[in-house]
């Protein structure tokens, strides 16, 4: 198992970074499982009136949100992103000046609007200040969309890969790794313990300047209603049928996990994309 870093020096140093890395990884992942994140709990008690001021989760109906998006105009265009399931995030304005992303998916993504809700509401269930939270979700004829906060400070990529001043501190370096630790634990704990494509594009800024884990995600991505995409460099034969991994596998998917957050904090660590292969 090893990694492939965007230049010689980054490939040089990765054994070096990587036993960095390792002690990271047992400070900052799973405290669920040695106990060893001491102020999580601490944090989320401090800020949990925050995660109560948000809205429930509810459903918007497409024209309110082709208002608050302009017509789903260019020029309200975050991202787009997707090749096994084309979508594209833009940035709205509901009418209460709430601010939203609103993730648009292709029409083919998901046929059955049911399945397409009840996986939307399971996510929308959580709640938490580590999180862009996912207020709501429209499944109006072809439409499948969701509707999550909106983070104004740009992705944590541009502020490593594509930065023009200075580059990141390494207290901030630090602030994210414990931040998207918690919130991959909160997830965790809820029964949301398999995220999809973590990297350094999922990972937002708010407006005061805190990390958050963006909640998409969380989601899916289908184009028959049974496939699932995700990077992770062994998938259990079981979530590819299901979407699940079974608790017999915990000892499996648990080091994967753990690999691909490594690779992440590589990312933090060396400010160069790492792609993760076996």
């Amino acid at each position: 198992m090893g990694c492939c870093c965007s230049n010689l020096t980054a490939c040089c140093c990765a054994n070096l970074t990587a036993c960095c890395c390792s002690n990271l990884i047992a400070c900052c992942w799973g405290s669920g499982q040695n106990k060893s994140i001491s102020q999580a709990h601490d944090a989320e008690n401090v800020e949990k009136s925050e995660v109560d001021d948000l809205p429930l989760f509810c459903e918007y109906s497409i024209e309110t949100l082709k208002m608050a998006t302009s017509g789903f105009a260019v020029e309200n265009i975050v991202s787009e992103h997707g090749e096994k399931a084309p979508n594209v995030v833009y940035k709205g304005k509901l009418e209460n000046q709430r601010l939203i992303a609103v993730k648009r998916f292709n029409r083919s993504a998901w046929p059955d609007a049911q399945q397409f809700l009840e996986e939307a509401k399971a996510v929308g269930q959580l709640r938490n200040n580590r999180l862009t939270n996912l207020l709501g979700c429209c499944c109006e004829g072809d439409e499948r969309l969701l509707v999550a906060e909106f983070m104004p400070n740009d992705t944590l990529a541009k502020h490593l890969f594509h930065w023009e001043t200075q580059p990141m501190q390494w207290a901030m370096r630090l602030r994210v790794a414990l931040h998207i630790a918690q919130a991959l634990e909160y997830c965790t704990s809820k029964g949301r313990a398999l995220y999809h494509d973590l990297n350094a594009y999922r990972i937002v800024f708010d407006d005061e300047g805190n990390p958050k884990l963006s909640c998409f995600g969380l989601m899916k991505n289908s184009r028959d209603g049974k496939s699932y995409s995700t990077n992770l460099a062994f998938t259990p034969p079981e979530y590819l049928r299901t979407g699940t991994c079974l608790l017999k596998r915990d000892n499996v998917c648990l080091p994967v996990y753990q690999s691909i957050f490594a690779n992440y904090l590589l990312e933090l660590l060396m400010d160069v994309f790492v792609i993760f292969v076996v």
